[in-house]
């Protein structure tokens, strides 16, 4: 595999209530992504932005990656718009960063630490954008603490709508 794997293409929507803002993956470099077991990917746009995230399967062969608004308002993309698009394997242990924060709680809370890592990746990644998509780090460490509590009080199960109910600090 490759290091890297440009390609040019552009912003559409889905019309669709689950996928929005997207870009297409042309059909061989997706299948040489799948080949090594790596649908987490780090993407590079216009050479500016990087971003961890994964290649979606559509349909009949057709991949795409999602473009959040946050992403498009800052690169100025709507729909139409180009992209240049350098695409990686993502080497990181969980696709995601890990929040300075939370892996220091887990570093001090093994059994906080071990309900963490038997999750699922899918819920280690909700739980890691959960906690880092904040700027604030006194909030960030709420949210970590937050979170490790509420794995050890639920032997590892996770209720999302309790914790978004109690994000509050």
């Amino acid at each position: 595999m490759n290091d890297s794997y440009q390609f040019n293409a552009v912003i559409e929507k889905f019309n669709s209530r689950l996928w929005t803002y997207h870009f297409k993956v042309p059909g061989v470099i997706a299948a040489v992504f799948k080949e090594n077991n790596a649908s987490r990917v780090v993407c590079t746009l216009n050479g500016q932005e990087t971003f961890q995230c994964a290649i979606m399967p559509w349909s009949d062969g057709i991949f795409f990656i999602n473009v959040n608004k946050k992403l498009r308002d800052k690169l100025g993309l709507s729909i139409g718009s180009p992209v240049q698009v350098d695409l990686r394997k993502d080497e990181s242990q969980y696709g995601l960063p890990m929040p300075e924060e939370l892996d220091e709680l887990l570093k001090q809370d093994e059994p906080g630490d071990d309900l963490f890592q038997a999750l699922t990746p899918g819920k280690k990644r909700t739980l890691l954008h959960f906690i880092g998509s904040v700027k604030n780090p006194d909030l960030r460490m709420h949210r970590a603490l937050l979170v490790v509590e509420h794995l050890k009080e639920n032997n590892g199960k996770i209720d999302f709508e309790y914790l978004y109910a109690n994000l509050k600090p």
